[in-house]
C-alpha cells in the first residue's frame, strides 16, 4: 500500500468515486454553470499545487508527504493555509465533479478531506512539530490547516 500511498493517488479514487456514483444516480443539476465553475476550481486547485511546490523547492525542502521536512515554509501560499497542496487536491476534485455534473459525487470531497488529514496531514504536523517545535506551533496558531 505505501508505494501508492499518495495524495494525488486518493484524489484519483475520489474522482473515480464520484463519477461512478453520478453514473448509477445520474442528476443534472450544474449545468453550463457547473462547467464554468468546474474549470475555474480545477485552475485554482492546480495553481495552488503549483505555488505550494514552488516555495518548497526555493526552501530546499521536500514535497514528498511520508518524508521529514527539511525547512518550515510560511510563506507564499502557506500563509493562507498549511496545506495548500491538498486544499488544491479538493478544489481538484470538485471542479471535475462540477465539471462532470455529478452531484452525488460531491458526497467524495468529505471523504478525500478526511483521508488526506489522516493519511498525511496529521503525521505531516507531527513531523514539522518535532523538528521545528515553536516555530511551527506558532505558525499553526495563525494560518489555518486548510484555509
Amino acid at each position: 500500500m505505501k508505494s501508492f500511498d499518495y495524495p494525488p493517488v486518493w484524489t484519483l479514487l475520489c474522482v473515480g468515486l464520484g463519477l461512478m456514483l453520478d453514473r448509477l444516480w445520474p442528476l443534472e443539476v450544474f449545468g453550463a454553470v457547473g462547467r464554468s465553475l468546474g474549470a475555474a476550481a480545477i485552475l485554482v486547485g492546480l495553481g495552488l499545487m503549483l505555488l505550494a511546490v514552488e516555495r518548497m523547492r526555493r526552501a530546499a525542502t521536500t514535497v514528498m508527504p511520508h518524508r521529514a521536512p527539511s525547512a518550515l515554509v510560511t510563506d507564499g501560499v502557506f500563509r493562507w493555509s498549511r496545506n495548500p497542496i491538498y486544499l488544491g487536491d479538493l478544489l481538484v476534485l470538485l471542479g471535475v465533479l462540477l465539471w462532470a455534473d455529478a452531484p452525488l459525487g460531491l458526497l467524495a470531497l468529505p471523504l478525500l478531506m478526511v483521508v488526506l488529514t489522516r493519511r498525511f496531514i496529521l503525521p505531516e504536523e507531527a513531523r514539522l512539530a518535532e523538528g521545528f517545535g515553536p516555530a511551527f506551533a506558532q505558525w499553526s496558531k495563525t494560518t489555518r490547516r486548510w484555509l
